[in-house]
């Protein structure tokens, strides 16, 4: 199903209250305060706003969004579900001059909106490993230049000047990505070990850091290791990276392109932007109004203040202007 800027949600306010409700509680109302769920009463006083509830057992008011990444948004529903239809649905993402221009808020609100979505694109904590048994895991690196960091002098090597990221990709599957401090063999064997299924197989370049991977346990963290030696051969039957490499395609047309800028503070959240498309790509059967509602129903649980210690003035977003999170 296409894109419709049209439809109801996104233009009447109780429609998308409706709407979000459905995706929260398809059981009924769940309280955020005691956890009960289906047990209470919608306010319809003329002083109260549309959408409250208050629970028969803890007596609490709440509504939809409390304990969500959008609590306390004065922004209206129907924007943030436009926002997130967009963010969802761009491929290569969608900037936030782009989103103050569609929404009609200032520049400012709409990279707050966009880095709230990206909140509740990032998967909780405790999810399951990657592959398992007859399934292929690739794993690969790639590094971008830091927004403020100090380019490398010519004739100068080394990766000290970059920004590092790991990515996961189960073959026919979701991807994981992390950003790295260092990108040593000693920082990925742990991230191996605890989002790559022990029953895999792991695919990866000639990169020494993954050499002796399909040790025994404990050491090693596959069952299976295979490598391509990119000198020599870039596919050798089915052993290859070519998923990972496009994923690393769309990520940097995506970051140069769209995004133009990214500090370090906030490079795990657009990984985790640009995972969960991949993740939900419509090859694996789903449209953008799906993958829309999914992102929809990770906001609970998660919630992402105006000021964060690494949110300062001194950290600019993407863009390269400075907007102070208040």
């Amino acid at each position: 199903m296409t894109l419709n800027l049209k439809a109801k949600i996104f233009t009447d306010e109780i429609a998308a209250r409706k709407h979000l409700e459905k995706l929260q509680w398809p059981d009924g109302p769940i309280c955020p305060h005691c956890g009960v769920v289906n047990e209470a009463t919608e306010l319809r006083g003329d002083s109260t706003r549309p959408g409250v509830y208050k629970c028969r057992p803890c007596q609490k008011p709440f509504s939809v969004t409390v304990g969500t990444v959008f609590e306390r948004s004065k922004i209206p529903l129907t924007k943030w579900l436009l926002a997130t239809e967009l963010l969802t649905s761009g491929k290569k993402g969608v900037s936030s001059h782009q989103l103050h221009r569609m929404l009609g808020v200032t520049y400012k609100t709409a990279w707050f909106m966009s880095h709230r979505i990206r909140e509740a694109m990032t998967p909780k904590a405790g999810y399951d490993p990657l592959g398992g048994a007859g399934k292929i895991v690739e794993a690969d690196e790639t590094y971008l230049l830091k927004q403020s960091g100090k380019r490398k002098a010519p004739g100068a090597g080394g990766y000290a000047h970059k920004m590092k990221v790991l990515t996961l990709v189960e073959r026919g599957g979701k991807i994981r990505s992390f950003k790295l401090r260092d990108g040593t063999k000693a920082e990925i064997m742990p991230t191996l070990h605890q989002h790559v299924h022990r029953d895999s197989t792991l695919h990866t370049d000639g990169a020494q850091l993954y050499k002796y991977s399909d040790l025994p346990a404990p050491s090693g963290v596959v069952a299976k290791h295979e490598s391509v030696d990119h000198v020599k051969e870039f596919v050798r039957g089915d052993v290859h990276t070519n998923t990972a490499e496009g994923f690393f395609s769309v990520f940097k047309r995506g970051m140069v392109g769209t995004y133009q800028h990214c500090g370090e503070q906030h490079l795990q959240r657009y990984l985790a932007e640009f995972d969960f498309r991949a993740s939900y790509r419509a090859k694996l059967g789903f449209d953008d109004n799906e993958r829309a509602a999914i992102a929809l129903q990770g906001i609970t649980g998660k919630r992402l203040t105006y000021r964060r210690p690494h949110e300062t003035r001194n950290n600019p977003p993407e863009g390269g202007s400075v907007h102070p999170l208040a």
